[in-house]
Formats: structure tokens, sequence, C-alpha cells
């Protein structure tokens, strides 16, 4: 069986001989992953997540300054699109590479690439080159994800997988909090450079601690294979380029944007059907659904966070900072969502843990619409949001855990990516619809921040399209959930 395969019958494996190697005896209850044996990983792993929210969060902030700073405001949208496309193309490499010679490799490589994209962006001197350092950081950042997922599905076994997803969402609590306002600070008070340049020189200690365990993982199944798998390589690659070309066109309105968004989709819709597991999209029972979930969770959520801040400055006059603290209880939630779903009474639940976090999600998004009618006061999108995050944390951390509990030994790499690459195409495609919904019922029309005219009636319609349409895509993911365990046979 090849591994394309495999990886197409979603069905149930044997964990690869992880536990063995860290000295996991089976049946041990007591082991956690903060016991000696898992120790120094648990905590390298947890700080490079750290590190990467960190920088997630403090360079959004950062990142108006530095455009400003280098003339280069009209390519803002670029410095953004060139880290998605260029991770797009790395998490498939990743995989493969993971597959065939173990996470060390991608692993070290991915946060030499991120580091590196760091400081070029730091010490860029014109906005191209910035665009271009953000292109290196994303290709650092797609290996890494990937490789972090096979680490969990290698050095883990299966019980403590839950807990250590767990740790991946709280591990970005703190950094989503402090992020902001300390770039914030670092940017107003000494130069928006230092932002950059600082995060590199603090992710080598966690790798010092880390390194020891990761040596001693198994390199897969399907290490010492001549060579990666080309024709997957080259899908990436297609991918990649057909996401950075539709979104090159989506920041022109001329009709000429036309012919690279025909390209871009030609390149994108053929090659992604076939990077991701076989039956992802006609909803085959097992991995290709929970690949499927995690885009259509993702992208949901996030396609109606999008629009959350300007609804409520336009629409109920809030400020942007208060509109924006509106959804910091999402994240908190979403990590309590994640512990939860990691506690191993709640194992044999997880499917219909899975379904109520989709309901969450559906629920939150549809309780945001009350927010437009002026006796609903503001704060019903905060506890909205609460609800919602608390969803996601069930769902996306739930989502990892079936991957890894699905995958062939040996076949880890190439599944967190297809997970990945599934999360990040859900975004930006359901972030676009949202965009196209909102413009089509009249959104270009939108007031300014507090405008409370005639005109107001048709952005309020166009957030309404917008959120019911996410809420009707989550309700689909409700769906989904029913899906994600193979058929049993007999």
């Amino acid at each position: 069986m090849t591994a394309t395969d495999s990886r197409a019958t979603g069905s149930p494996r044997n964990s690869p001989p992880a536990a063995a190697e860290f000295g996991d005896a089976p049946g041990s209850a007591g082991s956690g992953i903060f016991d000696r044996r898992y120790r120094a990983l648990t905590f390298g792993i947890i700080s490079v997540v750290s590190l990467v929210a960190f920088e997630a969060s403090a360079v959004n902030t950062a990142m108006p300054v530095a455009a400003r700073a280098l003339d280069g405001i009209g390519l803002y949208a670029f410095a953004f699109s060139a880290y998605f496309t260029a991770s797009l193309f790395s998490m498939t490499l990743s995989g493969e590479w993971s597959d065939r010679s173990g996470p060390l490799a991608p692993l070290f490589t991915g946060i030499a690439a991120f580091g590196t994209g760091l400081v070029l962006a730091g010490l860029s001197q014109q906005m191209w080159m910035f665009v271009a350092a953000r292109g290196v950081q994303g290709l650092g950042g797609g290996l890494i994800i990937v490789a972090m997922y096979v680490v969990v599905g290698r050095a883990y076994p299966g019980r403590l997988r839950p807990k250590v997803m767990a740790s991946f969402s709280a591990a970005w609590v703190v950094p989503v909090l402090v992020g902001p306002v300390v770039a914030g600070t670092v940017a107003e008070k000494l130069n928006w450079r230092w932002v950059f340049l600082a995060i590199p020189v603090i992710v080598l200690l966690p790798l010092a601690v880390m390194l020891p365990a990761l040596r001693r993982l198994p390199s897969g199944d399907r290490a010492g294979a001549a060579a990666l798998d080309r024709k997957r390589i080259l899908l990436a690659l297609a991918v990649a380029a057909g996401a950075g070309l539709l979104q090159y066109a989506g920041q022109d309105r001329d009709w000429l944007a036309l012919v690279p968004a025909a390209l871009g989709l030609a390149l994108l819709a053929p090659s992604i059907v076939r990077l991701l597991p076989r039956g992802t999209f006609r909803v085959a029972r097992g991995l290709p659904a929970v690949v499927l979930l995690r885009g259509v969770a993702a992208g949901a959520f996030l396609g109606a966070e999008t629009f959350i801040p300007l609804m409520l400055v336009s629409e109920r006059g809030l400020s942007a900072t208060t509109a924006g603290l509106s959804l910091t209880g999402g994240g908190l939630t979403w990590a309590l969502g994640s512990y939860t779903q990691s506690r191993s009474r709640l194992e044999p639940y997880r499917q219909r843990l899975m379904t109520v976090g989709m309901l969450c999600i559906t629920l939150a998004i549809a309780l945001v619409t009350t927010a437009l009618a002026d006796g609903v006061p503001a704060w019903i999108v905060a506890v909205s949001w609460i609800v919602g995050g608390y969803g996601m944390g069930l769902t996306i951390s739930s989502t990892g855990v079936l991957m890894l509990e699905l995958s062939a030994p040996g076949e880890e790499g190439a599944n967190s990516a297809a997970l990945q690459i599934s999360d990040a195409l859900g975004n930006i495609a359901l972030v676009g619809a949202s965009g196209v919904l909102f413009g089509a019922f009249g959104g270009a029309t939108a007031p300014e921040a507090g405008g409370g005219d005639a005109g107001g009636a048709a952005p309020a319609g166009a957030f309404v399209a917008v959120f019911a349409a996410m809420a009707a895509v989550a309700l689909v993911g409700a769906w989904v959930t029913t899906r994600l365990r193979p058929r049993t046979a007999g």
C-alpha cells in the first residue's frame, strides 16, 4: 500500500515506537507531559510555540509602523500574503522531509529560516526587501508547525497527545495578551526594527533544552527513502503559486485582475485535491473528514472575526481599542476548551466534544449578529466570542489528536501538512468569501466610525450576510463531526 493509499483510508493505526524510545511503560497512567522523561521536550515545545505566538501578535502590531517607515503602504497586504504563500509550500516540504528523516532537520531548518526572515525584515531598507523577508519567514513557519506535530506523534504516547495539544493552545494566551503592548511600546519608544531583531536571540535557549530529546526520536517507517516525493513537492508549489496569484488579484479591482485570478484558480484547485487525503472534499469518513473540518472550523471563525471590530466601530460607535478587546475573551476560552478536550476521562466522547465545539461556534457567530440591533448591548459580542473561543478549543486541538491517531507510522508528516494546509486555505477562502459578501451587500458604503445615518442600513445588511454565511458554514462543520471516525467493519 502506498503512502497516499493508506492516508485515504483514514483507518486507525498503531502508534510509532516513540513510547519505548522515551521509556514510557505501557499502562503507566501516572506519567504526564511534565514528568522527567518528557519535561525538557515539553518545555522546549511550549517555549518555541510561545515565541512564535509572540512574534505573530507583535508583528501585526508593528507592521503599520514598519510600512510607513519604509514608505511601503502600497505593499502592506503583500507583507502578510508573502508569509502565507511561502508557508503553504514549506508545510508539504516539512511533512515529506519529516516522514523520511524525522522532524529534527526540518524543525531546526525552519527555526533558522524563521529567525533569518526576522533579521532580514528588521534590517530592510525598502518595502520590497521587507516583503521578501516575510516570505523567508513564512518558509520557516511552515516547516516549524508541521515538524512540531510530527514531534508530538513520535515522542508522546497517544494518551498524552491531547495534553500536548492543550499546551499548544495555552502557549498562545500570554503572548497574545502582552505581545501587542510590548511591540507597540518598543515601536514607539525605541524603533520598530527591534520587534523583529530581538526574537531570534530568545529562541536559542529552548532549542538547546529540547535538542537531546529530539535526537532520540525515531526516524519513521519511510526513513532512508532515496528522495522526497517530487510530485507532492510540485503540487505544493502549484498550490502556493495559485494562492499567491489569487491574493494578488484580490488587491486589484481592475477587470484585468481576472487573468491572474483565473490562472491562480487553475493552479490551486486541481493541485489541492491531489495534495489532501483522497475524499476530503466529499467528506469521506476518517482522516479526510478530520482534515476538512480543520479548514471549515478555522475559516468560519476567522471569516466572522475579521468583520467584528469593523462592525463594532462603524455600527456601534466603539473605539478601535474597545472593539479589539471584545475578542480577547475568546483567546482565553480557546485555551480552556483545549484543556477540556485533554481530560483523559473525556477521550471516549471526543467526537461529541467536537460536535459541541462546532455548535458553540455556530451559536457565537449567530449571537454576534444581534449586536446590530440598537436595543442589544454591545457587550453581547464579548460574551459570544467567549462561547466561540471555547468551541474552537474543543475542536481545533481535537483535530490534531485525531489526525495523529489515524496516521500510519511514518506518515505523520504528510498528514500534519494536510491538516495545516486545510487550516490555511480555509482561512483564506472563507475570509475572502466574507469580503465578497460584504461588498456585494453594500459594505463598500459603510459609514465612518460612529455613523448612525440612514446609510447605515446597507452596511448592516452586509454584516448580516457575512455572519449568516459563516454561521451556516460552522453548522455544516457540526455535521462533518459525525464522520470523523472510520466506519467499523461488520
